[in-house]
Parts: structure tokens; C-alpha cells; sequence
């Protein structure tokens, strides 16, 4: 019997060819879409979780909290102090590591000379235990020992390509910042992308205790740096909830002493200790400081959606065109009731016809999948791979899954082809069509539905995105370069400055502790005066603080609202100065930013007065509200040097590095404009727009072929009526109007349904942005116009056709 099925699926296959080509083609492409977003997924949800013991291993979070119990700051680093003690107290914790991400130059010197020097910025300095918690495949050297003495090196294949070749690079010097000589231990293999950090790059931690570069006694007192990422590898029954629930204790016992002494507030009062899963830092983690950019899971969740709904948009054109063809088959399905067949054998046939539908699909779509997995991968850079004849349980896995689409599209048809009266259908008096129409009717209405969703979100994506690339930002970030300020420029920075500057092609320099795109994450205690109290008084609120030079606010001419530039003909600037923003003029409580001029200022340890205020600026992304911020001079933490160019940018770069080289021989230059910094931050929001221009484009297109189908049936059905009216005098335009107007009326409603949803699908979207576009009635106009005449060009591909034909053929065929 199931042969017999089979031979009679392929036999209607081709006898319908426009028919099956629609189906397949339709369903190969839901199949196609699947598989790629199925392969992303999959690739999403393996980060980090290559580590034998992944589920054991956690990341150590640490937040503060302002006055008002709020959380100012949660970073994915904590203090150095901290690891060692967690590792003491916590009977649960097996190994502790901490790691320091930094940056500085690496260079090779033969005979005294400079060889090869490049800037490197994935650098972790970290401890031996890294190699007990993390599987880290060592290619050479021995893990117990290459990181135990200070001043040495692994360095990942690539990296140890890149300086060495094909020299073993074991027992090799490499000198870094022209300071220390570090001696090469071991070479580990790369960290697969699948990773959420990606060092190049392991330095020994006992470097750091050299007093030169960080000390001892700072690994074991410095609590307020937060810029160590801290893993704990844990025993099989640890308790996450009950070691956060003994953090608090933890804190007070270690950090309370000043407390206690000075009557402070205990440390669990104001900062707060967390632990989070390896495996959930990629998906799930989004603090104020991470090693890497993290995706999101809500990505996850919005593909996945996708995909389903190109699934369903190709198995409804599967039910549609089968109900619409349903008049077509009923002598069929008569013929064989009346010689003995009973139900269940039809609806085996029907079935067994939309399963072959389906998995011819599936070898369609997994070529398309095949042919375009490259271009995804190059898009999201990834290396996924999909060769399902090497992986036995994928392919039955999609086997599966394919068979149940087949059964899913084909049931409804299934019950309703076989539930014909053969005497009603002998006779000629079925009208399956029309009792089929309503369900028809709802199926497209559904699937355009789907489609005018995700035009409104692709357009409100793409409106967003212009919004943040063209918003004031309150400063001017073009013809900005930035490079890496060293210390070494020191007391020659004025003449730097100088050379730079008496070119007219550079306008202005300036330095800094952070780059605006970052993000701001330095702050201490701030003091101010306010009304007719004689004494300073702490802020309710975190004030930010940036650490620039006298150039800085002019470098990026950012305008002052009030008072003046810090100023180097003004000795005291130097050491009391303050320049606040807006937004924290507004926080502590004066009436305008002149009222704060020359009033009493305290941050940290340092007191003075306030000289200027500056206009409100987007120092981060449009993502973060602007935050109060100080500026004031403190040379010690400059990392930025900021360029200020004008006229010929290649002329511009020449004289930058001419004078580079002339004060700073042994340091490549190596620069970056502001603007692709800025670029950068909207780097996920714009592939987020890409992605939904390609899966628009699709649901449409699906839709398109099933309406075309539709298309199609309605006008053989009505041939007699077009001769009819053609032979009664009705135009061309008439009868495809008379067509187009039954299915605009669903289009139409499809997108009355499709604009709620819309509605509050991208509303939640737009909350990820402090700042963002309102949604107007523009973009829901344009969903209807797409919509429309998409569905008018398609409808016209077949019903002109039908309307130009000769009516006296139309009538004779009847």
C-alpha cells in the first residue's frame, strides 16, 4: 500500500508541476531558513561550553550601590584581594584564578635592534590555576610550570606565527613596552570562537608583584581596583544561592576594619558580591565592564520566532493551494470511495503526498542552507558548518522534523479531500472552493500578517539606526584620531604638542583617561556646596569622573554653558580645578550652571572650585542616559591621545606620524578615527537590520508564491466568467481589478492585525535605547504600500494573462 502511495504522490507531482514547484520551492526555502537560523543557535547556545567542566565553573560579578540603594555599577571584574580569599573561605571553591586583561607593545630585538614590534591589546595576565579550571590545549611547554615565574610568556599559535614563524619560539625573549624582558614558556592553541574572551597572549601573574609595574601588597590590599576577571572552579554540590547568601559576611570580615575604626558604613552596605555561570556570560551577561562583547538571548528568542513563522507562511501555502485545488481532485477522490476505498486509506494518500512534498523540500532547502551558509558566516563571523551526511542523528533529526511539517500542511486537505459525498461529487454538485474560502482567506490574512510585521520592524530598525548615526551628540567627533598615549612622551609632551599643532592641518591635541564611545566607569565620592550651608556635603548620586588635560574640551569642542577651559597660565587648575556637566549641575541642586561657578568641590581626595560647566554631551552610546560628570587634571591616568585634524586627511596622517616617530621611534603608529569607534557601537543593531531585511524578504517572497498560486486557481476557475465579461466589453484593467480587489481586502487586514503587534513588539525593542525615535504612522503607511503592491504586482503576473486571453477560447473550453 505505502508503495502504491508513493508512485501515485509523484505521479500528481508531475502532473501538477506549476502546483508542486510553488509547494517545494516555498517550503525549501522555510526548510533553508530554519536550518541557518537552527545553525546560529546551535553556535549561540555552545559558548564556552568546550570546558569539561563548564557547569562547575563561575564568573565572580561585583556591583555598587548609590546612597539611594540603586545600582550605580555592576561590573563583570573585581578586586585582586578578592580571589585569594573566596578560595580560603569557601570549602566549595577548588581553584581561584584571576586574570588582567591589558595592552602594550611586544617587540623582538636582535643585535640591539628593533625587529618586529606591534601594539597587542588581548593580553591576559593570568594565574597557573587557569589551566585547572579552563581546558586550554597547550601545544607546547608544560602548563604546571609556564606561568609560575614572573616575567613569562605564552603566546597562542597564531601569535607565536606571527613573531617567530616557523622557529620554535620556546626559551625566546620578547621585550614588552621597551621596559621588561619576557621570556617565552609555551605556545597554546587558539581559543575557539565559541569562547567569550580570547586572549593572545598569557602572561605569568607573578609579574604584577614586581613593585614596578603593580606590587604585592596592591594584589593584596587594593580594593577599589575593579579590573580583575575572577573564575572559580567549584565541586560537584556546590550551592550558588547559599555562597551569595555568605558574601555579605565575607565582605564585612575582610574590608569592614576601616569601618569600624572610622565609624564608615560596613562594605555589605554599598557593594555586593555575585555569581555567575560560565556557560550564561555570553547570552545572558551585559554588565558595565566585560572581557568581550556578549551577544544577547534575546536574539536567540527573535530568530527563532523567524524562523517558525517562515515555516508556517510556507506550510500555509501548502494548505491553501491544496484546499483551492480541492474541486480538482474530488471526481478523484469520488471515483475511488465509490470502487471501495475507505477514509483512512485517502487520508494516508494525502498525506503521504504533502511527506514527499515535504522531503523534497528538505533536500532543496538543505542546499540552499549549504550554498549560503558562507555568506552567513562571513556576515556574523562564525565558522559554523552543516554536513548532516557526517552527523547521522542531525540528518534524521531533520528527517523527522520534515515529516512532521509534511503531516502538519497536509492534515487539514487530508480531512477535507477525503471527507467527499462521492454521489454529490459524481453528480457535480460540490463547490469546495467557496466552503473552503473563508479558511483560505484567514491563512493569507495570517501570513501577510507575519510578513508586515517584520516590515515595520526592519523599517523601524533602519530608523533607529539613522537616528543614533545622525543625532548631536554634543561635540564634534569627526576628523578625530586617537592613539595610545605612553608614558614616555612625558616631559616632552609640550614639545609633541607643539610640533603637532604648528602645522595648520592638525587643530588641536589633547589627552585623556577614557575615549568618548567607551564607556564611563571611574567614580569616587563627591562634595559639594549648595545654598547657605558653610560646608561641603555628599552628593546623593555617583558623579563619573574623566581625567583630561587643558585641550581636551576644545579638542572636541564641546561647548560650556557657563564659566571657563582649564587654563595653564592658571598654576592651581593643575590640582583644583573642576569642570562639571549639565547633568550634574541638575543633580546636586543649583539653580543654573553660573550659580556653580567658583562654588567649593570635593572629589576624592581632592578639593577645589568649580571653574566651568559643559554642555550635556553623549560621552557612551545612545544606549546609556547621560550621566553627571567631572573633568579635572590628573596626568598620572592618561591612556587617549586625541588628534584633532583639518583639510587633506592624507596630508593630515603624514605629518601625525612624521612627528610620531620623531619623539616616539620605538612605538608603531597605530590610530583609529573616532567615528568608526562610534561606528562600532551599533555594529549588533545594524547586522540586527541586515538580518531582518534578508528574513522580510523571504516571508514576502514565500507569501508571494502562495498568493501567485492562488492567483492562479482563482483565474482557471473563473475562466468562463473573464470570457464573459470580456465578450460584455470589460477592459484588461477591470478584470484585474476585479481580482485584486479580493485579495487587497486581506492584505489590508492583515495589516490592521500586523500593526498592534508591531506596535508593541518594537516598543520593547526601542526601551534597550535611553535614546530613541518616536514610532509615527509613516512607517505603518509604508507597510501598507509595500504590502499592497507586492500583492498587486504578483496577482497581475497571472490574472493579465487570464484578461488579455481570447474569449472565444475561454468560452469554447467551457
Amino acid at each position: 500500500m505505502f508503495k502504491n502511495f508513493l508512485k501515485i504522490s509523484f505521479r500528481n507531482l508531475l502532473k501538477n508541476k506549476a502546483y508542486s514547484f510553488i509547494n517545494i520551492l516555498g517550503l525549501a526555502m522555510g526548510f533553508a531558513c530554519c536550518i541557518l537560523i537552527a545553525l546560529f543557535i546551535k553556535d549561540e547556545l555552545g559558548y564556552d561550553r568546550y570546558h569539561s567542566q563548564a557547569d562547575n565553573i563561575y564568573r565572580v560579578t561585583r556591583d555598587f550601590l548609590s546612597k539611594d540603594g540603586s545600582v550605580s555599577l555592576h561590573l563583570g571584574h573585581i578586586a585582586p584581594p578578592f580571589a585569594p580569599l573566596i578560595k580560603n573561605d569557601f570549602p566549595d571553591v577548588k581553584y581561584a584564578a584571576r586574570v588582567l586583561e591589558n595592552s602594550f607593545l611586544l617587540s623582538i630585538e636582535e643585535n640591539g635592534r628593533q625587529e618586529k614590534s606591534f601594539n597587542e591589546d588581548r593580553i591576559s595576565i593570568a594565574e597557573p590555576e587557569i589551566f585547572k579550571i579552563f581546558d586550554i590545549s597547550v601545544m607546547s611547554g608544560n602548563p604546571e610550570s609556564a606561568l609560575s615565574e614572573p616575567l613569562t610568556i605564552m603566546l597562542s599559535d597564531k601569535m607565536a606565527e606571527k613573531y617567530f614563524g616557523k622557529q620554535d619560539p620556546i626559551g625566546k625573549i620578547l621585550k614588552a613596552d621597551n621596559q621588561f624582558e619576557v621570556r617565552v614558556t609555551g605556545v597554546f592553541k587558539s581559543f575557539p570562537k565559541q569562547s567569550h574572551w580570547h586572549p593572545d597572549f598569557l602572561v605569568s601573574f607573578k609579574t604584577l608583584e614586581d613593585s614596578t609595574i603593580y606590587g604585592k601588597r596592591n594584589l593584596e590590599t587594593n580594593w577599589g581596583n575593579n579590573s580583575f576577571a575572577t573564575y572559580l572552579l567549584v565541586n560537584e554540590d556546590f550551592s550558588k544561592e547559599r555562597t551569595e547568601a555568605l558574601f555579605p559576611k565575607f565582605l564585612d570580615k575582610h574590608m569592614g576594619a576601616s569601618s569600624v575604626t572610622n565609624g564608615s558604613p560596613m562594605p555589605s552596605t554599598f557593594t555586593h558580591l555575585y555569581l555567575q555561570k560560565l556557560t550564561d556570560i555570553h547570552l545572558y551577561s551585559h554588565l558595565d565592564s566585560e572581557v568581550e562583547a556578549n551577544s544577547d538571548i534575546k536574539f536567540i528568542y527573535l530568530f527563532s520566532v523567524i524562523g517558525l513563522f517562515i515555516l508556517l507562511i510556507a506550510c500555509i501555502n501548502f494548505m491553501n493551494l491544496s484546499t483551492a485545488r480541492a474541486a480538482n481532485r474530488a471526481k478523484e477522490v469520488g471515483v475511488r470511495k465509490v470502487v471501495g476505498a475507505i477514509k483512512a486509506h485517502l487520508i494516508g494518500q494525502f498525506l503521504s503526498e504533502s511527506i514527499v512534498v515535504a522531503l523534497l523540500s528538505l533536500i532543496l532547502g538543505s542546499g540552499i542552507a549549504l550554498f549560503t551558509l558562507p555568506l552567513l558566516n562571513e556576515f556574523t563571523d562564525k565558522s559554523m558548518t552543516f554536513n548532516i551526511l557526517e552527523n547521522w542523528t542531525e540528518l534524521l533529526l531533520l528527517i523527522v522534523f520534515a515529516s512532521f511539517t509534511g503531516i502538519l500542511a497536509g492534515t487539514y486537505p487530508a480531512f477535507v479531500l477525503s471527507a467527499f459525498r462521492p454521489a454529490q461529487v459524481l453528480k457535480g454538485q460540490m463547490s469546495s472552493g467557496r466552503a473552503n474560502a473563508p479558511l483560505r482567506k484567514g491563512l493569507v490574512i495570517f501570513q501577510f500578517g507575519i510578513s508586515v510585521v517584520l516590515i515595520i520592524a526592519t523599517a523601524l530598525v533602519f530608523q533607529q539606526l539613522q537616528y543614533m548615526n545622525s543625532k548631536d551628540l554634543g561635540f564634534k567627533k569627526d576628523q578625530v584620531v586617537n592613539l595610545p598615549y605612553y608614558r614616555e612622551l612625558g616631559e616632552s609632551y609640550d614639545a609633541f604638542y607643539n610640533e603637532l599643532t604648528k602645522n595648520t592641518l592638525v587643530k588641536n591635541a589633547s589627552r585623556s583617561s577614557r575615549l568618548p564611545s567607551g564607556r564611563l566607569l571611574d567614580s569616587n565620592d563627591a562634595r559639594a556646596q549648595v545654598g547657605k550651608s558653610d560646608s561641603m556635603s555628599a552628593t546623593s548620586m555617583v558623579i563619573k569622573m574623566l581625567l583630561t588635560d587643558h585641550q581636551f574640551l576644545a579638542t572636541y569642542q564641546m561647548p560650556l554653558v557657563a564659566g571657563r577651559h582649564f587654563s595653564k597660565d592658571i598654576g592651581t587648575d593643575d590640582t583644583t580645578a573642576f569642570i562639571l556637566n549639565e547633568a550634574s549641575i541638575k543633580m546636586i541642586g543649583w539653580k543654573s550652571a553660573q550659580d556653580a561657578i567658583n562654588q567649593p568641590f570635593g572629589y576624592g581626595n581632592r578639593n577645589g572650585k568649580i571653574v566651568g560647566v559643559v554642555k550635556d554631551f553623549h560621552f557612551e552610546s545612545l544606549h546609556q542616559e547621560i550621566v553627571p560628570l567631572v573633568f579635572f587634571i590628573n596626568p598620572r591616568f592618561y591612556n587617549n591621545l586625541s588628534i584633532k585634524i583639518q583639510g587633506d586627511t592624507k596630508a593630515s596622517l603624514a605629518h601625525v606620524e612624521k612627528v610620531w616617530n620623531q619623539f616616539l621611534p620605538n612605538r608603531p603608529f597605530e590610530y583609529e578615527f573616532l567615528d568608526t569607534r562610534y561606528g562600532q557601537l551599533y555594529e549588533s543593531e545594524q547586522k540586527q537590520g541586515n538580518l531582518f531585511i534578508i528574513f522580510s524578504s523571504l516571508a514576502i517572497f514565500i507569501a508571494c508564491l502562495g498568493l501567485f498560486g492562488l492567483a492562479s486557481y482563482s483565474t482557471l476557475q473563473r475562466t468562463k466568467e473573464v470570457g464573459i465579461r470580456k465578450v460584455m466589453g470589460a477592459s484588461v484593467g477591470q478584470i484585474v481589478f476585479l481580482f485584486f480587489k479580493e485579495f487587497a481586502v486581506l492584505v489590508t487586514i492583515a495589516n490592521l492585525v500586523a500593526f498592534p503587534i508591531a506596535y508593541y513588539v518594537m516598543s520593547n525593542w526601542l526601551q534597550n535605547f535611553a535614546y530613541k525615535i518616536s514610532i509615527g504612522g509613516g512607517v505603518f503607511g509604508l507597510a501598507v504600500l509595500i504590502s499592497i503592491s507586492i500583492a498587486l504586482i504578483t496577482i497581475s503576473l497571472q490574472t493579465i494573462k487570464a484578461a488579455v486571453a481570447n474569449p472565444v477560447k475561454s468560452l469554447r473550453s467551457e
